[in-house]
């Protein structure tokens, strides 16, 4: 089952793409230099599958010693052609597509961390055979975990945030616990003993706009609460 926020928006017809919330107006972030990337196993084909149908390893990437790690699912298919936010399928970093990368990024620098650490809990595009991706299978994550694990302890951050259902769902899940719900838990952090950190899951960056009115926010309203949250830990 995907993120209900997806289906939604692929029901309607919309996504941040199309808000005329001026988002597509405010600047870029800066590009991710390729020399940040934390890579932990260079050719890892811990999943055949994936590392078939990938062009690069999506490796975590940004500060070493960066308060803030933020988790994604995983890499979509990307745009080759594009100058800038090609995906990290093409880039071979985290969070660099058009959509979900320069959002996700754009809302850390807004409210004071563009200088976070990027990393997602699957690194390699999942196929679903149409150009697509598709949700990653409960052993693709399990595979990914442990550079999941190693891009924590590297950065030791002092809050991670997890971007959307699936990567609040793949945090829980160091602790054996699974999701239960989860537009209630957006900006309500809560702790994951084993890796030792707190989690502040928001919503996708792709798909905010669909969902911020149903929880009360307008979108200067919810980049002040998250950045109310993110000051508990920073």
């Amino acid at each position: 089952m995907g993120d209900p926020a997806d289906e939604e928006a692929r029901a309607t017809g919309t996504n941040e793409a199309t808000e005329a919330d001026g988002t597509d107006r405010d600047l870029d972030p800066a590009s991710p230099d390729p020399d940040a990337r934390l890579v932990h196993e260079p050719d890892c084909r811990r999943c055949p599958a994936l590392a078939d149908a990938r062009t690069c390893i999506a490796w975590g990437n940004g500060p070493r010693d960066a308060d803030v790690l933020v988790v994604g699912e995983a890499p979509g298919a990307g745009d080759p052609a594009a100058d800038r936010w090609r995906g990290g399928n093409h880039t071979g970093l985290a969070y660099t597509s058009r959509h979900s990368g320069r959002r996700v990024r754009r809302l850390l620098a807004a409210v004071g961390h563009a200088d976070a650490f990027y990393t997602n809990a699957v690194r390699c595009f999942p196929p679903d055979g149409t150009g697509s991706n598709r949700e990653p299978t409960p052993e693709e994550r399990a595979n990914c975990r442990p550079f999941l694990r190693r891009d924590v302890e590297t950065v030791d951050p002092a809050v991670v945030v997890a971007t959307g259902r699936h990567a609040t769902a793949s945090l829980l899940a160091f602790d054996d616990r699974t999701l239960d719900g989860f537009l209630e838990r957006v900006l309500e952090p809560f702790r994951v003993e084993s890796l030792g950190t707190a989690v502040v899951p928001i919503l996708h960056p792709s798909y905010q706009a669909v969902w911020r009115s149903r929880l009360g926010y307008d979108e200067a309203g919810y980049r002040e609460a998250l950045r109310e949250v993110l000051e508990e830990f920073v």
